[in-house]
């Protein structure tokens, strides 16, 4: 042989060594460095996601944080037993397939048909009985089911309860590419995120979507060869995150079962589309938010908008804003409660008239408050400054987010509790506020806009004696362990401009009881409690129809206010009887009841 080629052989050789020995050097840095690093959002490593490619399985739970209500009732997380059918190479004898079909309301030959085809674990999730009702497995149900190879009945958990409700606070998820796209770029390990992760789309899912997010889901699998066939003898197993603190519970300062009766009253009542919206006067919270139409978290229709809530969404408000025209005109000196004014049923300019045919004749400011008069307060609107009504406007809370919300949270980001508010606005930024404006928006028409939980606050800032508190809708963020991990405290809010004097809102209230006792409210009484508010008819199109906004807001009891409500029933046909009151009524009277 030639030295020459000797020669070649030998680089050959060296160069499949050098080969060799990096190959090697690179499964032993996977194996004992990159195996055991952490490779996604939720902690997992390498090796476990080797494992994880030889198992098929499903998702009992996400691992996702979980809401409850004020008293510790879930809102989100409804364990289902349900069956789950698994591949197996050999389905069991004649005898155990019909007594398992029979089991599943259905025939073996079904069973068998569906079992033979399986390529992947299949939940038996609609399972009816024989008068076609649904059937609700429990926990002790499925214990006495006898377990039977590639069969089993998993606790599954559902996110929802499934049926529709006027929680449009709570929100619901979604896979939304733009939100997994943002989470990939802030990972490191961005490849590790699945697109298919579903995240919070709007409501409190949305606002708390970072708390919410788990470290990882409990999943029953099965173990599979290298050709996904299952491999007989071992069984289904189930496996989890075992965390001490996670996922976290957040809080809300809702109360369930109300929310459930006031959700009842708006079906009892065949309420098409509106608000109501319950807060403690104590502390400002948020106890009860209705929005009609309901939605399905479940199953969202994005072009019906039935997601929607229309209680933080601002709506022509009519003469409930002649609260915050009286105290405009009361703290300007402009007028006083014994002033009496002419109401002959028009006003004779502007197009504007009283509701009431023929006119109040002489009536005092304080008169003119509970019932109502357009007159009285078309011409405090003429007499007041834009400037003034606007300032009101913000002294009380309006014309700007209340909700609870920090500039700078825990990230340093700004942080909102509550999604989908809207500030509302008293005059548009192109308007010229002359005097036909001005007595337009006196009325609560023309630009003004005001959304349900701003009404029900303004209730508490007078209960406050001025003093604008921010409505909470969570309280506080839990560890799994029922330690606190995130507080949030009772907020105010600063206007400017200061605060409505302790007198003049005190005034405003003592009015608010005469609106039930000798005004526009007069329905009320008899109601379980001694009640006192203020209605409102608000002119509105819809589809180019004219048609009614119906306010009506309040507090009760007066002798020791609980509640401040604001209802708000939309796009009601004019003349139609005043449904926002008989449902303040219902509401305040349903509350009544919980005491």
């Amino acid at each position: 042989m030639s030295l020459l080629r000797k020669k070649r052989i030998f680089y050959i050789l060296m160069i499949f060594i050098t080969i060799f020995v990096l190959f090697s050097v690179r499964i032993l840095w996977i194996q004992y460095r990159s195996a055991f690093k952490e490779v996604t959002v939720g902690g997992r490593t390498m090796n476990e996601m080797a494992v994880r490619q030889r198992e098929e399985g499903i998702e009992l739970d996400s691992g996702r944080g979980h809401f409850i209500d004020r008293n510790g009732m879930p809102l989100t997380g409804d364990v289902i037993w349900s069956p789950v059918l698994f591949p197996i190479r050999k389905l069991p004898e004649a005898d155990e397939l019909q007594r398992l079909a029979e089991l599943l309301h259905t025939t073996s030959d079904q069973l068998e048909h569906k079992w033979t085809t399986l390529k992947k674990p299949y939940v038996w999730s609609e399972l009816v009985g024989k008068e076609g009702t649904p059937i609700k497995l429990s926990q002790v149900d499925a214990e006495q089911w006898d377990k039977v190879d590639g069969f089993e009945v998993l606790p599954r958990v559902s996110r929802y309860k499934g049926a529709v409700s006027g929680s449009q606070w709570l929100g619901y998820v979604a896979q939304r590419p733009d939100v997994i796209r943002k989470v990939q770029a802030e990972s490191k390990q961005n490849r590790s995120v699945p697109l298919t992760m579903l995240v919070g789309a709007s409501g409190l899912e949305r606002t708390f979507d970072n708390f919410l997010r788990g470290i990882g889901s409990t999943r029953a699998f099965y173990t599979v060869d290298g050709k996904k066939r299952p491999l007989i003898g071992i069984g289904t197993r189930v496996k989890g995150m075992d965390n001490r603190y996670y996922p976290l519970q957040v809080r809300t300062t809702v109360d369930y079962r109300i929310q459930q009766e006031i959700e009842a009253l708006t079906e009892q009542a065949n309420m098409e589309e509106g608000a109501i919206v319950v807060l403690d006067v104590n502390s400002g919270d948020v106890v009860s938010m209705v929005s009609r139409p309901f939605y399905n978290p479940q199953h969202i229709d994005l072009k019906g908008g039935s997601w929607s809530n229309h209680a933080v969404k601002a709506a022509v408000p009519g003469s409930i804003f002649k609260t915050v025209i009286a105290a405009a005109a009361l703290e300007d000196g402009l007028t006083s409660p014994s002033e009496v004014f002419h109401c002959t049923g028009h006003y004779g300019k502007y197009g504007l008239s009283c509701w009431k045919e023929g006119g109040h004749g002489d009536i005092t400011l304080e008169e003119g408050f509970a019932k109502s008069c357009n007159i009285v307060f078309a011409t405090l609107g003429e007499r007041l400054k834009a400037s003034s009504i606007a300032i009101m406007a913000s002294k009380l809370g309006l014309a700007q987010k209340i909700g609870w919300n920090e500039s700078s949270f825990l990230d340093g980001e700004a942080f909102s509790q509550i999604d989908q508010e809207e500030a509302g606005i008293v005059f548009g930024k192109t308007t010229t506020a002359d005097g036909g404006v001005r007595a337009q928006t006196a009325l609560g028409q023309r630009d003004v806009m005001m959304s349900p939980l701003q009404a029900a606050n303004m209730i508490v800032t007078l209960l406050h004696n001025g003093k604008v508190i921010s409505p909470r809708l969570v309280s506080e963020v839990n560890f799994k362990d029922g330690a606190t991990m995130v507080n949030f405290p009772v907020q105010t809010i600063t206007s400017p401009f200061g605060q409505i004097s302790p007198r003049t809102a005190k005034l405003l209230l003592s009015w608010m009881r005469e609106v039930v006792t000798d005004g526009t409210g007069i329905s009320l009484q008899g109601a379980s409690w001694n009640l006192a508010g203020k209605s409102g008819t608000a002119e509105v199109l819809k589809d180019g129809k004219a048609s009614n906004n119906q306010w009506f807001i309040g507090y009760g009891p007066i002798e020791e206010p609980r509640y401040a409500v604001a209802v708000l029933v939309q796009n009601r046909r004019p003349g139609s009887p005043h449904q926002a009151a008989a449902l303040f009524r219902r509401t305040m009277n349903l509350l009544a009841s919980q005491e």
